[in-house]
C-alpha cells in the first residue's frame, strides 16, 4: 500500500540519518582522543630569553627578604611563582632537570664525563628548530673549557657539557655576555661562581651582582620583546624544596603572581613552547606557565 511503503521509506531515511550522525559522533571522539594531552598554552615568543640559575636557597630566604632588594624589585615589576620548586637534591641533578626534562642519572654532585649523552635537551632542540643558543658561565677559565673545577668555577652547575649534541664553544665565558644586547642568542643561560650565586656567599651578594651584572639586561627586555627568568637550583632541604622564581620583561604583567604549583620541567616546557620546540623528557608531560602574561 502507498502509505505504508511511504512510512517505510520514512524509517529507512531516519535510519541511515541515525547511523550518519552515530558514525560522525564516533569519527568526532577518535579525532578528540587523538588530541595531545598537555597542549602549549598561550606563551609570548620573546626575542631574547636569559635564564639565571642561583643556588640553594627556600622561597622565604629571598622573597620578602631585606637582603634581596633588586630581586624583590624585579618581583613587583614582573612575575612571581609562589609555589615553584625544585626536583630533588643536591644541586647537580636539578641543572639537567631544567636543561633537559631529566636528570640523566645524575644522583650527585660529581664530575660527570663531557659529552656523555645524546638525550634530546633545550640547546639541542633550538639548533635543530635553527635558532640560537648560549650559556654564559661566571669564572669559566675558557671558552668550551670542560674542565670541572677552576676557583669558584664548578662545571656541576653546567649540564650543557654533559651533551655530545651541543656544542662546547656556546659555552662561554661571563665576560663574553654581550653589552649589545640585540645579539644575545635567542635563549641563554646565565651561570654565576660559587660566591655569586649565593652558595658559598650571602644573600646580598647574589642580588647585587644581579643588579650589577644584568640589571641593564632587565631593562632593556622591558622594551624590547625579551624575558629575564631568575630561579635557584634548589632550596637549603629545610623548605620542601620550594624556590624563588620570578620571571621580569616586556610581556609579563607587572606585579603578577601565580599560586599554580610549577618546577623545573614546567619551566623548560614554557622555554619549549615560545620557540615553537620539542619537548624533552618530562618537559613533554609538563605544563606551561601561564596567567602571569600581558597576553
Amino acid at each position: 500500500m502507498p502509505g505504508r511503503n511511504v512510512y517505510r521509506r520514512s524509517r529507512a531515511v531516519v535510519a541511515t540519518a541515525l547511523a550518519f550522525t552515530a558514525a560522525a559522533a564516533g569519527i568526532w571522539t577518535g579525532f578528540a582522543g587523538s588530541a595531545p594531552a598537555h597542549a602549549a598554552a598561550a606563551v609570548p615568543t620573546p626575542d631574547h630569553v636569559v635564564v639565571v640559575v642561583f643556588e640553594n636557597h627556600a622561597y622565604s630566604q629571598v622573597i620578602g627578604s631585606s637582603s634581596a632588594p633588586y630581586i624583590n624589585s624585579l618581583k613587583t615589576g614582573g612575575a612571581n611563582l609562589s609555589q615553584s620548586y625544585a626536583e630533588t637534591h643536591p644541586s647537580q641533578p636539578n641543572y639537567f632537570a631544567l636543561f633537559s626534562g631529566s636528570t640523566q642519572g645524575i644522583t650527585d654532585d660529581s664530575c660527570y664525563t663531557p659529552g656523555f649523552s645524546s638525550a634530546p635537551n633545550l640547546a639541542s632542540e633550538l639548533i635543530a628548530k635553527g635558532k640560537t643558543w648560549g650559556s654564559y658561565n661566571e669564572t669559566l677559565p675558557s671558552q668550551g673549557s670542560t674542565t670541572c673545577s677552576s676557583g669558584d668555577y664548578a662545571r656541576k652547575h653546567n649540564p650543557w657539557f654533559g651533551f655530545s649534541n651541543v656544542p662546547t664553544s656556546s659555552a662561554k665565558t661571563f665576560a663574553q655576555f654581550p653589552t649589545d644586547y640585540s645579539t644575545l642568542p635567542q635563549v641563554s643561560f646565565v651561570v654565576p661562581n660559587l660566591c655569586s650565586d649565593m652558595h658559598d656567599c650571602s644573600v646580598s651578594t647574589g642580588d647585587t651582582w644581579l643588579k650589577n651584572k644584568l640589571g641593564a639586561y632587565a631593562t632593556w627586555a622591558k622594551t624590547h620583546n625579551s624575558l629575564l627568568v631568575v630561579t635557584f637550583d634548589e632550596d637549603n632541604r629545610l623548605a620542601g624544596n620550594k624556590i624563588p622564581t620570578v620571571l621580569y620583561g616586556q610581556q609579563v604583567t607587572p606585579g603578577s603572581s601565580s599560586a599554580t604549583t610549577y618546577n623545573h620541567y614546567d619551566l623548560l616546557r614554557t622555554l619549549e613552547d615560545m620557540h615553537g620546540l620539542t619537548h624533552a623528557g618530562n618537559a613533554a608531560s609538563a605544563k606551561d606557565i601561564t596567567g602571569i602574561w600581558t597576553s
